[in-house]
Order: C-alpha cells, then structure tokens, then sequence
C-alpha cells in the first residue's frame, strides 16, 4: 500500500513537472514570434524612412549591373567594374563572376541617390544586402552596402557621376586601401583595369589636348585637375569622339543639352 502511494506521488509529480516545463516552451515560442514580430516591424519603418525598396535580383549582367525579376535593369551608383560583355577588360570576368555569387537571385535593398535612371534607362541606384541603422555610417556602408564591397574587394573603382555623388569619398578612400593593398584589379598596376576616379591619365590628356587644339578651347588649372573647355560639340568630338561625362575635365553644361550627365554624345 505504501509502496503504490509512493508510486502515485512519483507520477502526479512528474505530470506536473512536464506541464511546466510544457508551459515554459510554450512561452519562449511565443516570446521568440513576438520579438521576431517587433523586429521585422522596426526594419520596415527602417527601409521605409531611408526610401529603401526591397528587390529580387534575377540576373547579372556583369560586376556592376544586373536585372530584377520584375525586368528592370539596375547599374550601380559611383562605382565602375571592368567590362566583361561586348568588351573584355583585364580583371571583368572576375568582377561579374563576384556579383554573380553575391547577387544572383538574392534579394536585396536598393536605394536611390538623386537620378533615378541613366541616359540607357537602367536605374541607379545603392545596394544594401542587409538595412542599415544609419545609412551615412562608414562601418555600416563597408559591412552591409554591395557597392562599397565591390570597391574594398578590388572588384570595381570608384566613379562618379554627379549629382550622384552622396558616397563618393568613402568609395574614393575605400579604392586607395585596396590599391594599396593591390587588391584585386589593383594588382595590374596604380591605374587598375578600368576607368575611375583614381586614374592620372585623364589629367595627362587634357594637357596634352589643350596644348594641340588652343584655337578651339581654353583650359584653367586647380589644384588638383586641369579643366579644358571647348567652345562647342564639334571641338569636343575632334578629341572626344563619344563626348564625355559629366566627371570629366572636359565636361561642360552646355554642352550637355539633354542634361543626362554626357555632353557632346552622339
């Protein structure tokens, strides 16, 4: 008799050790969905105050451009990959080899600068893989923003168009890292592959313009750059047959009637 009431005490207690311990699951599965519920909330008033829109990448087209599943395309703002398409340049199939890992079918956050598409209708836009706290902060943008990886990794130089030009410096700072480093593209020497905001070349030729053509353009020196500018299109396109863009010494707004950021293309 002692030994069935023995018995007895066991089992009411362990029911009711596995009832509380049922309970306490029970809670933390609803504490988890709650605090998922309360994060997924924050994130989107997150991504919605920095005008971020969440996109699923369909293809990639090379390093720096690919197409949505809805069928737009997207070039990446102030950063240039080298080519890998129609033309082949040194380091390209790596670029869009990269993209291609990091991107392809993936979704992604994408936000505009100030244009919303380039002369080629693709719109321009940042790539945020993950929504950052503050979009302006240099940990974040290195950790969490694609165009700033593609340019820390060698894959791409920094090249600006403006107006859109919000992250400019760090690309610039980020690209003389990795060219220190000679990462990636920057192992084939002090210009890399491709063109960018780096490249020295681009002074040397319009000293070297403006010295043969003096009857068609004036040129004036700052610190830093030496500006030529021509008195119209048909100067420009003796030197520059595609025309230039707007980052160029050459550039000039008026000559950019169609106000696309390229004067003088034909």
């Amino acid at each position: 008799m002692k030994a069935t009431k023995w018995f007895t005490a066991i089992f009411f207690c362990m029911l009711l050790t596995g009832c509380a311990e049922l309970e306490n699951i029970e809670t933390t599965q609803e504490d988890t969905e709650r605090n998922h519920n309360q994060t997924e909330v924050i994130q989107s008033q997150l991504a919605e105050s920095l005008k971020l829109e969440l996109i699923t990448v369909g293809r990639v087209i090379d390093g720096d451009t690919f197409e949505t599943s809805d069928g737009r395309k997207v070039r990446l703002v102030g950063v240039n990959t080298p080519e890998s398409t129609s033309k082949v340049e040194e380091y390209g199939k790596n670029a869009s080899n990269y993209t291609v890992s990091k991107l392809n079918e993936k979704q992604v956050w994408i936000q505009k600068d100030v244009s919303d598409t380039d002369r080629y209708n693709r719109s321009l836009r940042i790539v945020w893989l993950e929504i950052p706290t503050d979009d302006m902060d240099e940990n974040e943008i290195r950790t969490k923003m694609f165009n700033a990886d593609l340019v820390l990794n060698g894959y791409a130089e920094p090249s600006s168009y403006p107006p859109d030009i919000k992250y400019s410096d760090y690309f610039v700072k980020f690209a003389r890292e990795a060219r220190h480093e000679n990462t990636g593209l920057w192992a084939f020497g002090e210009e890399g592959t491709t063109k960018g905001d780096l490249d020295t070349k681009l002074v040397d030729s319009s000293n070297n313009s403006s010295s043969s053509s003096d009857s068609n353009s004036d040129s004036t020196t700052t610190s830093s750059k030496t500006y030529v500018f021509y008195k119209n299109c048909t100067a420009l396109r003796e030197v520059y047959p595609d025309g230039v863009p707007s980052w160029h010494p050459a550039y000039a707004s008026k000559h950019d009637r169609d106000k696309d950021n390229w004067a003088c293309e034909r």
